[in-house]
């Protein structure tokens, strides 16, 4: 379903809104999606899983992104010219911020009228879940910050590769050439330790293709990116209990990233998983549930002591 947020339209799956058999209301998780990705790409398993496990489940395609607001009247940046000012420590103009995607965050709890939740970024997606804990703490019962990073400056990049992967284009304009560049992308960052089958990737690329192909609003989404610089040193004013899972082996963002945000987030938990690189295949769904369901009942057991 389409809703208003932030001014524009996000396109929402809600599962599990359904109260408990008493009439109380779910808990909310609320689950947001990294770079180009979109609400599709959170695992069926998973999301089940969380549904199962008592939550309502709240999925969004980010904007440029999906079914959402393709924000088509920004341009297309031109990322050559603008990494190259990044690496000088040139500021970067993004055509919109990751505070402004934590904004519409904010706006799609608004519009379902979710009070707070247990809110949860996968990679950029982990990015704009620490700027909405940073601009909504109030709304934000608990922080889970999957395969992401601080932002701060001097961590260790991408491996090689996976960053040619990354800015190569496809051979061509056909949804053919898109699918098998993508694919040849999660290929390059996926998890050594739980390798995906090949058929059922291929069938989840062509299935977000056809749903949804819009490489401006990638680009887009990718200078927002590059350009919050300041958020490293705001992560020491979250308050939210926190979670930080990072795959051991993650060729994209690396290990250290992790570790870097759970180290500037007060009191935030560290869970690295061995053989984990930058996907959800179903082992790694496997380990993160549990990581999930113990931090969001802890948080929860803790607010119900106080009270």
């Amino acid at each position: 379903m389409k809703i208003k947020s932030n001014g524009i339209d996000i396109e929402v799956e809600d599962s599990g809104a359904a109260p408990h058999a008493d009439g109380s209301p779910r808990p909310v998780v609320l689950l947001i999606m990294g770079l180009g990705m979109q609400l599709i790409a959170w695992p069926p398993e998973l999301v089940m899983a969380l549904v199962g496990a008592g939550y309502r489940v709240v999925r969004f395609d980010n904007r440029d992104a999906g079914l959402s607001t393709r924000m088509e009247a920004l341009g297309s940046p031109n990322l050559v010219w603008e990494g190259l000012k990044h690496r000088m420590g040139w500021r970067i103009r993004p055509p919109y911020s990751i505070t402004d995607m934590a904004a519409d965050t904010v706006g799609v709890m608004d519009a379902l009228q979710i009070a707070c939740a247990h809110v949860v970024g996968l990679s950029m997606g982990g990015m704009i879940a620490q700027r909405v804990a940073l601009q909504a703490p109030a709304r934000v019962l608990s922080l889970t910050s999957i395969m992401s990073s601080s932002g701060a400056r001097g961590l260790p990049e991408a491996q090689p590769a996976v960053l040619r992967a990354m800015l190569s284009r496809p051979a061509d304009k056909s949804m053919q050439a898109a699918i098998e560049h993508t694919v040849k992308l999660f290929k390059a960052i996926g998890s050594p330790g739980f390798p995906m089958n090949e058929a059922e990737l291929r069938a989840r690329v062509a299935t977000a293709a056809e749903r949804s192909l819009y490489p401006k609003g990638i680009a887009r989404q990718m200078l927002a990116v590059v350009a919050d610089t300041s958020r490293a040193q705001a992560l020491a004013r979250i308050t939210a209990p926190t979670l930080v899972v990072h795959g051991r082996t993650d060729p994209l963002v690396p290990f250290a990233c992790g570790e870097d945000t759970a180290r500037r987030i007060p009191g935030a938990r560290l869970e690295g998983i061995e053989g984990m690189g930058h996907d959800l295949p179903p082992g790694v769904v496997e380990r993160l549930v549990p990581m999930l369901v113990g931090h969001f009942r802890g948080v929860e057991s803790d607010r119900a002591t106080r009270q």
